[in-house]
């Protein structure tokens, strides 16, 4: 009989096969073998903000983009005051770790939010929402996603003065 059990290692949660031989172990760690791989600090160049999905000055830092099978992703984006993304959605929602400054966050048909460095914002899948800075000081998230078919979000119609000074 073969179980699969939780371990921690060396302060990182592992499953291992209860029951294997080390020999059937060893084989079917073979199949699944993949080196590690470290993105060294500016080696993944900064980009600005298209003026397309974005208003004022945005800057996006790439953090990683796993590999197939994952399909996880993640960027650090700094919004000048006043900067904002346009309305989007993203097919299997968004994670956001906020970071530094004061920014605001709102999902379509409810209030602006405020949010500071530690609160975490998840916005589920298909929730059309804008994230951006405060108008007075400006505000750093980590953004998580998860692609599907190759896409991560949708871009829809950009956020208005009005919308954005609510």
């Amino acid at each position: 009989m073969i179980t699969r059990r939780g371990v921690l290692i060396g302060g990182v949660a592992a499953l291992i096969d209860v029951g294997r031989s080390a020999a059937q172990t060893t084989d079917r760690s073979k199949e699944f073998r993949m080196d590690m791989d470290i993105k060294r600090n500016g080696s993944r160049p900064s980009q600005k903000g298209s003026q397309d999905w974005f208003t004022g000055t945005v800057r996006i830092d790439p953090l990683f983009q796993a590999p197939d099978p994952a399909r996880a992703g993640a960027g650090q984006v700094t919004f000048e005051p006043g900067a904002r993304t346009a309305w989007h959605t993203h097919p299997l929602g968004q994670t956001l770790i906020i970071t530094a400054g004061l920014g605001w966050v709102q999902r379509e048909g409810g209030p602006v939010e405020e949010v500071r460095p530690g609160d975490v914002v998840w916005f589920p899948p298909g929730l059309k929402h804008w994230h951006g800075a405060s108008s007075t000081t400006s505000m750093t998230h980590i953004a998580i996603q998860e692609s599907v078919g190759g896409k991560n979000v949708d871009w829809l119609e950009k956020v208005s003065e009005e919308q954005y000074r609510k």
